[in-house]
């Protein structure tokens, strides 16, 4: 290998939603003992969801294999309103991780659907927040893929329509898709701002800044991430001739060569960047290319601060401790998913 420098884009990897979920799912082996549930990954990232699994966290498909008054998480990506409800009857404590972001999307569909909108959803068929999303309301909504789709739904559907997004799509795929809905349905409903992750775009721009520059591009994430897949999309279309789609370090080639662009995905460790700078091992070292500073934070699920202020009082009656049992924000923002993690590497 005969790297020459690296140009590493910024911000990369773990995005505030993702940072949320991974401490909360935290707390849960924390506070409850093993085992603690998860429906679905709950983030898509190998390494994070091997960690958990060393601490006794159960991965489930189906709320439904989870033993009655087991606690239980809610992934990132979001859950059908049925799922959220078998869990809660399930008579164990249910957190929702769910991303505000999504969140946001599902709040949206809600409102069009009771105004008698017919709602183009543009996303990935089998994806988690696609499928959470569409399951908020299933017979107004519809998912687009292709500008046949959307011609297919113009002609079959009366309106009003509206337009809404999975979070995660690349910035190009969803803007074709945007722009071909608005031309073909000149009276559709969109947000006034886009469904589009910030965190996602701009992870999208910083490599899209620096990727035409480079010999080579290495994607960090999962290939279940579609956020990742994105950044794959996004360094092709920047014209870069090589881009490579990693795990970690064993899944690199030996013959890189020249300027080499390096991102991670928002649910990808920034342990796991430090490894691929460490392999490729440039001669000229590694360059920072930022195109913006995130410091977007978002707080433990309320269900989880509930339980840990509950927690709190209980430890203050114990110790005779005259505190106020509140929920410190400051302290929360500072710990990060990152020193979660960590846990398992000083093993």
């Amino acid at each position: 290998m005969n790297v020459d420098k690296v140009v590493l884009a910024a911000p990369r990897g773990f995005c505030a939603g993702v940072e949320k979920a991974i401490k909360a799912l935290d707390w849960m082996t924390r506070v409850f003992e093993p085992p603690v549930f998860c429906y679905h990954e709950i983030v898509h990232n190998q390494f994070v969801v091997e960690h958990f699994k060393t601490l006794g966290v159960v991965f489930v498909d189906d709320v439904a294999r989870v033993p009655y008054g087991a606690p239980v998480m809610l992934s990132a990506h979001g859950s059908p309103p049925q799922v959220i409800e078998t869990a809660r009857l399930s008579g164990g404590t249910v957190v929702d991780a769910v991303c505000p972001l999504v969140t946001k999307v599902h709040h949206e569909l809600k409102v069009r659907a009771k105004k008698g909108y017919t709602v183009l959803y543009v996303g990935h068929e089998g994806h988690e927040e696609a499928v959470g999303t569409m399951a908020v309301a299933p017979k107004s909504v519809h998912l687009i893929e292709s500008t046949g789709d959307i011609d297919s739904l113009a002609r079959k559907k009366k309106g009003p329509f509206a337009l809404l997004s999975q979070t995660t799509l690349s910035f190009d795929e969803w803007k074709h898709l945007r722009d071909y809905a608005e031309a073909t349905i000149p009276d559709i409903w969109m947000p006034s701002r886009s469904d589009l992750c910030f965190a996602t775009t701009n992870r999208q721009a910083a490599l899209r800044a620096i990727a035409s520059t480079a010999d080579a591009v290495v994607v960090i994430g999962s290939a279940n991430s579609s956020n990742t897949v994105a950044l794959t999309e996004v360094a092709k279309a920047a014209g870069c001739p090589r881009v490579i789609r990693v795990n970690g370090t064993f899944d690199l080639p030996s013959d890189l060569e020249g300027t080499v662009a390096v991102t991670a995905g928002a649910s990808a460790p920034e342990s796991l960047v430090n490894e691929v700078l460490a392999f490729l091992h440039p001669a000229n070292g590694v360059i920072v290319n930022s195109v913006t500073v995130e410091d977007e934070y978002f707080p433990p699920p309320p269900e989880l601060r509930e339980i840990l202020k509950t927690l709190s009082a209980m430890l203050d009656l114990l110790v005779a401790t005259p505190t106020v049992s509140t929920f410190d924000s400051q302290a929360d923002r500072e710990f990060t998913a990152a020193q979660v993690l960590s846990a398992v590497q000083a093993k």
